[in-house]
Parts: C-alpha cells; structure tokens; sequence
C-alpha cells in the first residue's frame, strides 16, 4: 500500500539524462514525474518503458513540457490547459494493486517574471483550480510539481487551506530544491501535497544531476 514519487524539473537545457536515469534505477519510485521535458529529453527516457509501462507524454520546447512514466496503471488521464494556452497539468489517476485509485494532479504553473508574467495571477489561479476540484473529492490524492512559488506564501497556504491537503515538509525539513548551483541561495520550490489519506514512510531530496532542481523522492502510505 506504498506508492514512491519522483519528481524532477530537469532543466529542459540539460543534457546528462543518463544522471536521471541512474537515480531512477537507484530509487526505483513507482511513478517518475517530469517537467521541462521536450522532444530530446522524452526520447532518452522512453528507455524505462520495459519497467514503467504506463505513461503520459507532452513534451514542449517552451520549458513547460511534462511526462509521467508509472508502474501503476492509469486511468482516466487527462492533459489539460487550464489557465494559460501554452501551460499543461497533467490529471490521472493512479490503481493500487489491491485496487485503491489515487488522484494525482502534476502541475508546474509559469512564475511570475519580467520575461513571463508580469504579476503571478495566472500560476495561482491554477493552484486555486486544482485546489477547488480536490476539496470535492473523497479520494486519495497527491499533488507534485514545480509550483514556481515557496511553500510558506500565501498563494500556497492559500492552496493547501481550500485543497486540505497535507504538506510532508511541515515539521521535518525545507528540503529546498532550487537552485542546485548555489548552495548559499535555496528555495523549495518543487512539492508534493497529499490527502489526509496517506502517512508519510520517506522524503528525501537526491543528488545534483545536472538540472538547476534537485529531484525529489517522496514514498506514502496508504493508512
């Protein structure tokens, strides 16, 4: 009743794809969850398809591409734009072997930036859309990604206070994951929430493989 998450934003530049594979191999998580994943970054990772058979592609050269790689089946997937044209989450839900089916929203909503958003409107009206359709649900659900935004403001207290969901962190570590060149300056800017459901067994942030994120390792149980 265990479900291990990987999720990495990868930095869509980044070349050393072998470096993710190898804390794929090592950690062996259920589900791997990408982000800034386009066309080249796909085709290196469709190598773990003998192990994680079950995915959802949608590689993007615009930094926003996203791909789930799963050992559990999925069922009910859906890509979706739900703010802006050029930004996709990706909504699914996962099937436990005993039969238990999980709700998982992966986001990475743009930040706001003289380059992208002048103000941060759009990214949190994604959260506060996804925050909406998990208070409607009963089921187990897990939210990860990178949410461009620090998990004490008040867009992600915001979240976590209409979604209900839980953060792991809370009581254990900042496990700050951005930026990977500079150890003076770190923020946590990848997450995973989850319901009330589960009970945390491990959280863990790997080592640099050549992104400007660490990934993220995070395995629950279901209680």
């Amino acid at each position: 009743r265990s479900i291990r998450v990987m999720t990495a934003n990868v930095l869509m530049t980044n070349r050393d794809a072998e470096a993710l594979l190898e804390h794929v191999h090592a950690n062996s998580p259920d589900v791997l969850v990408t982000l800034e994943t386009d066309a080249w970054w796909q085709s290196r990772l469709d190598v773990l398809e003998s192990d994680y058979v079950y995915t959802i592609k949608c590689p993007l050269d615009n930094l926003y591409g996203m791909h789930v790689y799963s050992r559990l089946p999925l069922i009910d997937s859906n890509i979706e734009y739900l703010v802006e044209p050029d930004i996709p989450s990706i909504h699914t839900a996962l099937v436990m072997p005993a039969g238990d089916r999980i709700r998982m929203h992966c986001l990475h909503p743009a930040p706001p930036s003289p380059t992208e958003n002048q103000e941060s409107s759009e990214r949190d009206a994604e959260l506060i859309v996804v925050a909406k359709s998990v208070a409607e649900t009963d089921q187990p659900v897990i939210v990860t990604g990178d949410l461009n935004d620090v998990a004490w403001s008040e867009t992600t207290r915001l979240f976590r206070k209409i979604s209900g969901l839980l953060d792991p962190r809370v009581g254990r570590g900042m496990f700050n994951t951005f930026h990977a060149g500079y150890w003076f300056i770190r923020w946590p800017l990848d997450h995973l929430f989850h319901s009330r459901h589960f009970l945390l067994s491990q959280m863990m942030r790997l080592p640099r493989f050549g992104s400007d994120h660490f990934a993220i390792l995070t395995e629950l149980v279901l209680s």
